[in-house]
C-alpha cells in the first residue's frame, strides 16, 4: 500500500514519501484509515479491501492485552470486507470513519 501512495506513474513523491518515512505508527495507522475512508467514499472495492487488509496485518493476537480487542477488530474489519463486496459503501465508509475518530481520540488521550 505504502509503495502505491508513494510512487506517482514511477516517480517518487518526495513529499508523500517523507510524510510515511518519518511518521510514528499512530500517524501510519490514522493515514491507513484516511486511505480506506477515502476509497469506500470512492466506492473502490480494490483500494479499500487493500487498506482494511494492512489494518488487519496490525492487529496484535500474540500479547493478551490486545488478544481481545483484536478478535473484536478482525471481525468489524471482516464485515466491512463483506460489506464492501456487497457495495454498501455508505456502510463501510460510516464504521471506517468511526473507528478512525475513535483511534484519534485513543491517541490524543495517551
Amino acid at each position: 500500500m505504502y509503495q502505491a501512495a508513494v510512487l506517482n506513474k514511477n516517480k517518487l513523491n518526495p513529499y508523500l514519501s517523507n510524510q510515511i518515512l518519518n511518521a510514528s505508527p499512530e500517524q501510519l495507522l490514522i493515514k491507513i484509515f484516511d486511505f480506506a475512508v477515502v476509497h469506500s467514499e470512492k466506492k473502490d472495492m480494490i483500494k479499500t479491501n487493500t487498506a482494511i487488509q494492512e489494518l488487519i496485518g496490525l492487529l496484535r493476537f500474540d500479547d493478551d492485552t490486545y488478544k481481545d480487542l483484536s478478535i473484536n477488530l478482525i471481525r468489524l474489519y471482516q464485515y466491512c470486507q463483506e460489506e464492501a463486496r456487497k457495495n454498501n459503501f455508505d456502510l463501510v465508509t460510516k464504521i471506517l470513519t468511526e473507528l478512525r475518530e475513535s483511534w484519534l481520540q485513543a491517541i490524543q488521550n495517551r
